[in-house]
């Protein structure tokens, strides 16, 4: 059975823990997970999941507060007030396709229009086309900007709830 909801510790504990397995060989991983579940702790960011039989397989985190996005357009992205960011959605290979990423992005809109928020914004690269294809699916079709990341060109879009 799967369920979408916003996450508790031991779903961000069980997230992180499974990225640094992962990623056995950079260390950076720890320091991010402590600094990620702080930033839930303290509403600065919120992580939503979807779990398979309490295991979460999938997660979606919506950012609240500027400071919290890297990115040198910040202020097109999260204002704290009538736009948020949506970052960090991802789901586990053997349940792509299924339909579970939509699932939780409409829970994370939800969530946001509930919270007073207007508008939504999301980061894509570009050449990750399947992933674009998704995402204007999902409506964020009004480009904003677009930024260089470490060699790496990022489309911003957004979305009026």
């Amino acid at each position: 059975m799967f369920i979408y909801r916003k996450a508790n510790l031991k779903d961000l504990n069980t997230i992180w823990d499974k990225d640094i397995k992962e990623n056995k060989d950079d260390k950076r991983y720890i320091k991010w997970k402590e600094s990620f579940i702080n930033s839930n702790k303290n509403g600065d960011i919120v992580t939503f999941v979807v779990l398979n039989d309490g295991d979460p397989i999938g997660q979606c985190t919506i950012v609240l507060n500027v400071n919290n996005i890297k990115f040198k357009c910040k202020n097109f992205l999260c204002d704290g007030k009538e736009k948020a960011y949506l970052s960090t959605i991802r789901i586990e290979k053997q349940f792509e396709g299924q339909g579970h990423i939509s699932k939780l992005v409409k829970t994370v809109e939800d969530f946001a229009r509930k919270k007073g928020f207007y508008y939504l914004t999301i980061g894509v690269e570009a050449k990750e086309s399947r992933n674009l294809a998704i995402y204007l699916h999902f409506d964020y079709t009004n480009f904003i900007t677009s930024e260089l990341d470490d060699d790496t060109l990022i489309l911003f879009y957004q979305k009026s709830l």
